[in-house]
């Protein structure tokens, strides 16, 4: 008992340690507007008054937080305003741990000066991250102004997201009026905080949603309720934009259940499947700092092709349709075995002629098995040019199988085993009534040869 009560221990450690190692580290940069605006008064005191007080605390309480660094880069803080330079942005203190001291020196003897240069600031703060991989890097943006230079925030915010450098930066607008919204929304989460105690409280709010890490899990639902299906891609992207944001593989961890990624919850996300077909759901909203369950119908078995010994078929594949809209889901390779969504489907084998199933039933985990006799052949032995197709009959009518384009020569042509008529005429023959028919018979495994004179 002691042995296995040690090898317990064990792989407790090590279910531990994987969802330790699940946790990313977090990088959060601060860009503090240190422009001549934030001069203005904000209740009692002035922007910059209230921005010192309320940063120094925050960066005060986040010396002991696991797993997080932090930086700051100042705007506007160099040169007069009358210059206008809009270069005038530098990375004050560099990610380090116990770096707190640094930040809240800088923050202190901190002097407004110059203009508002947010495109720019962001630009180059994309510089500032370490490259780490595994590692969410967050921008906090501070500033009391829009930007008074040529770039353009939204794009470069757009771009630093595109390329994974940062996740959405949040916005603190100080002092600003709701009609600024719309235009720093586009840059990141936007917070407005008119007073000292909305600073304070928003501040609060950004750096939990920053640091408290937004997880969940997707459960794909089998015909039981159960979320056992997994093994799966999903795509996650904005439902506004319809920007492509995530790709995942759907895992199932060392105890059965879905695995944890952790999601933007600034998001709302359109969550697509990669099943055959597709299950898809629109307009998902997670709640922050929190761990959130997606759930999706996906029950699945399995549809299995085989054809019976050796196929003549240079790549025998058949379409998979469904019934109701008459879309083709798939093309499916034969002696392959794929998972469907459970239900059933239109199947058309593209044998010659084609084999269609109308109606074909995946069930849950079961595996659905449609086997094709082996083909024969056809050989057409020929000196002379033909005009010449061939036919079968089929419920009752004549049925054209395939045309033919014979030169002098002998051909060969991969046909199911049945009943067929070789109809032609030679083509330097005018004459309509010199068209031949000739029936033949194709066996499984087998060549049948047609000498043509």
């Amino acid at each position: 008992m002691a042995k296995y009560k040690h090898i317990w221990t064990i792989l407790l450690l090590l279910v531990a340690a994987n969802a330790y190692a699940q946790q990313p580290k977090t990088r959060i940069l601060f860009v503090l507007d240190g422009s001549g605006s934030m001069y203005a008064k904000m209740g009692t005191d002035n922007r910059i008054t209230v921005a010192k007080r309320l940063l120094t605390r925050m960066v005060d309480s986040l010396q002991y937080q696991d797993e997080l660094e932090l930086a700051l880069r100042v705007y506007g803080h160099q040169s007069q305003k009358t210059e206008r330079n809009c270069k005038d942005t530098k990375l004050e203190v560099p990610f380090s741990r116990g770096n707190h001291q640094a930040i809240k020196d800088n923050i202190r003897d901190l002097r407004p000066k110059g203009t508002t240069l947010i495109a720019y600031s962001l630009q180059e703060a994309a510089y500032d991250f370490p490259k780490t991989p595994g590692v969410r890097n967050i921008i906090i943006l501070i500033t009391d102004g829009l930007e008074e230079c040529d770039g353009d925030p939204c794009a470069v915010s757009l771009a630093l997201q595109k390329q994974g450098v940062v996740l959405r930066p949040f916005v603190i607008g100080l002092g600003l009026s709701a009609d600024f919204k719309t235009q720093f929304e586009c840059v990141g989460r936007y917070f407005e905080a008119e007073t000292e105690q909305d600073f304070k409280e928003v501040l609060n709010v950004v750096i939990s949603q920053a640091i408290n890490n937004t997880s969940a899990q997707i459960n794909l639902l089998d015909s039981y309720g159960k979320p056992t299906e997994t093994d799966v891609n999903m795509t996650f992207t904005d439902s506004k934009t319809g920007k492509l944001l995530n790709n995942y593989i759907h895992t199932l961890n060392y105890r059965g259940n879905p695995d944890t990624i952790y999601l933007d919850p600034s998001y709302l996300y359109d969550v697509k499947v990669h099943t055959i077909p597709a299950r898809i759901k629109k307009n998902v909203a997670l709640t922050a700092g929190k761990h959130n369950t997606i759930a999706l119908d996906a029950p699945q078995g399995y549809l299995n092709l085989k054809i019976e010994g050796v196929t003549n078929y240079a790549n025998l594949q058949a379409l998979i349709i469904d019934k109701n809209s008459n879309e083709i889901l798939n093309v499916h390779d034969f002696n392959d075995q794929q998972k469907y969504i459970t239900g059933d489907y239109k199947i058309e084998i593209l044998t010659l002629p084609r084999i269609t199933q109308e109606s074909v039933t995946i069930a849950q985990n079961k595996i659905t098995t449609l086997q094709v006799q082996q083909p024969g052949k056809l050989n057409i032995v020929t000196r002379n040019n033909f005009e010449i197709g061939i036919y079968r009959k089929h419920k009752g009518e004549m049925e054209l199988v395939k045309n033919l384009s014979l030169v002098p020569n002998s051909t060969i042509t991969v046909l199911q085993p049945g009943d067929y008529f070789l109809i032609y005429r030679a083509t330097n023959t005018k004459e309509t009534l010199s068209t031949k028919n000739t029936p033949f018979t194709i066996k499984s495994g087998e060549i049948k040869h047609i000498n043509l004179k």
